[in-house]
């Protein structure tokens, strides 16, 4: 069934947010604490990061907010809506409509155009892309001269390029963006971070990025350590 696109969000209003969420795996003295009372608004129009070594909660607290995980207590919103009402197709729905990935390893489909991979998230939800906006989503990327190519005859940051439109395809309200340059040198890796957050900026979308990449990082200014977020929210 074809659904509608989101509106544009608002800039400044709260994408997404965070209550008190705690995830522990295991028990007793396996007991690990991943995420241990994290608090945390996500605003439209706006870029947060969060850096932090591995085991630091940054990919489990992404994966919360993508309804790809159950907290084991608290709570987290995409707009207005609290995920742990929900059943499992009513999480699909949401991640379909109103939330963006960006992974470090593209997962580009080989086998598909750059222009097919980009609108395969639409094509399962069984919705038409809106032809203005996937226009101004190529454009953005400055992918127009590249659609009919497959993966393999992209390069790494071209790659990537698709991979944030397809990200932005369903216009969402919520991107993110998981060690986004990770497969990156240096000089696409700041040209892709750059291109993530401009997108975001420009389009009103809220933009989540985890990374472990502090040098990367630096050049968009000051970020929060996660690991000492989680030290210090109990």
């Amino acid at each position: 069934m074809a659904t509608s696109a989101p509106a544009r969000p608002i800039p400044g209003e709260v994408a997404a947010r965070v209550v008190d969420l705690h995830k522990t795996y295991g028990e007793g003295d396996a007991e690990v604490r991943a995420l241990d009372g994290v608090s945390l608004d996500i605003r439209a129009g706006e870029f947060t990061a969060v850096m932090g070594p591995s085991g630091s909660g940054k990919s489990t607290l992404m994966h919360c907010c993508a309804a790809l995980d159950t907290a084991t207590s608290g709570e987290v919103y995409v707009g207005d809506t609290k995920l742990s009402g929900l059943k499992d197709k009513q999480l699909t729905v949401l991640r379909r409509t109103q939330v963006g990935f960006v992974f470090q390893s593209f997962n580009l489909v080989p086998t598909l155009t750059a222009k097919e991979n980009i609108l395969l998230p639409l094509a399962i939800a069984g919705r038409k892309p809106d032809a203005d906006w996937y226009d101004t989503v190529i454009d953005t990327v400055a992918l127009r001269d590249r659609l009919d190519h497959r993966p393999n005859q992209l390069s790494g940051g071209q790659q990537q390029r698709v991979a944030v439109a397809r990200a932005l395809a369903n216009r969402p309200k919520l991107v993110l963006a998981d060690e986004p340059t990770g497969n990156l040198d240096r000089k696409n890796a700041r040209e892709a971070l750059a291109l993530i957050r401009e997108v975001c900026s420009e389009h009103g979308a809220a933009l989540l990025l985890v990374s472990h990449d502090e040098t990367t990082l630096a050049d968009f200014g000051p970020v929060k350590d996660f690991a000492e977020i989680n030290a210090v929210q109990k």
